[in-house]
């Protein structure tokens, strides 16, 4: 098969599957396959496990996103490696060397395109477009709670410490979702690039009616929204004079990157919605 950094031969059913990224990770549990081994994905694991019911201690963690431990992977013997050229094509050869691998090319909107490219190397293409049109009926039915998303501006705000305020547009993952939903962006934040980078004195851009935000996955994140959010720049925020602000898990909203994390996305949105 054809993927972004060459072809690979898959020979019959993997049943022995690494993965090096959150999206596929994502993917494949989505699926209903359990890989032996995975990166660190910050809590992402768990949420997987619980939702699919499969044990996280199962899984052995082989090393972070930016360092796989190619020892580690080597020992799980595996038949098939999945991750993103964004992340790791500077290994490509060396995962190659342990196993056939299989890469996609991007990172965020193009989640369903990384998904059926999963679906391909394992031999699920069928159950793949299946669940997509699943996604899409569920898609229909969250535009329909928020009554008229397309008149409805949102703002997807994650603290990441720092400083550093990360504001995701439409060619995120996040984006993508609430975009497929039907919802648009203030001027300032509507981009097809993955995000705007702001910091705590620029965030008067947020002139969205409505503003999801995360404290993010870190100690410094968490400190750091904490003394945004309860103060004056804030709450003079038009979202959150309106009470269109909430509060969003990390994990759910911004590292599945795949099936999973859009459903995960679209029961809060369903919440949210029904609580207005």
């Amino acid at each position: 098969m054809t993927h972004a950094l060459g072809t690979t031969e898959v020979v019959g059913t993997p049943d022995r599957v690494v993965v090096l990224d959150s999206g596929e990770l994502d993917a494949v549990t989505s699926l209903g396959i359990v890989p032996v081994g995975t990166v660190e994905t910050e809590g992402l694991l768990e949420e997987l496990a619980g939702t699919h019911g499969f044990e996280a201690d199962d899984v052995e963690v082989v090393g972070s996103i930016s360092e796989p431990d190619l020892e580690a992977v080597a020992a799980l013997q595996p038949d098939l490696i999945l991750t993103n050229a964004i992340r790791h094509e500077a290994i490509y050869d060396q995962l190659s060397a342990l196993a056939p691998t299989v890469v996609s090319a991007e990172l965020g909107a193009v989640w369903q395109e990384n998904f059926l490219l999963c679906a391909e190397a394992l031999g699920m293409t069928e159950q793949a477009e299946e669940m997509l049109t699943d996604y899409e009926t569920r898609i229909g039915e969250i535009a329909a709670a928020w009554g008229d998303p397309g008149a409805t501006e949102v703002a997807v705000l994650r603290f990441m410490g720092g400083g550093e305020v990360r504001a995701y547009a439409r060619g995120s993952f996040i984006g993508s979702v609430l975009e497929d939903v039907g919802f648009t962006w203030p001027a300032a934040l509507d981009t097809t690039e993955n995000r705007v980078e702001l910091t705590p004195e620029s965030l008067d851009t947020v002139t969205s009616d409505v503003v999801f935000w995360s404290p993010g996955f870190s100690d410094a994140g968490a400190g750091e929204s904490a003394s945004i959010t309860s103060g004056g720049l804030w709450t003079s925020l038009p979202p959150v004079q309106a009470g269109g602000d909430h509060e969003i898990d990390d994990s759910r909203w911004f590292l599945g990157l795949g099936p999973s994390g859009a459903d995960l996305v679209l029961d809060d949105l369903a919440e949210i919605a029904a609580a207005r």
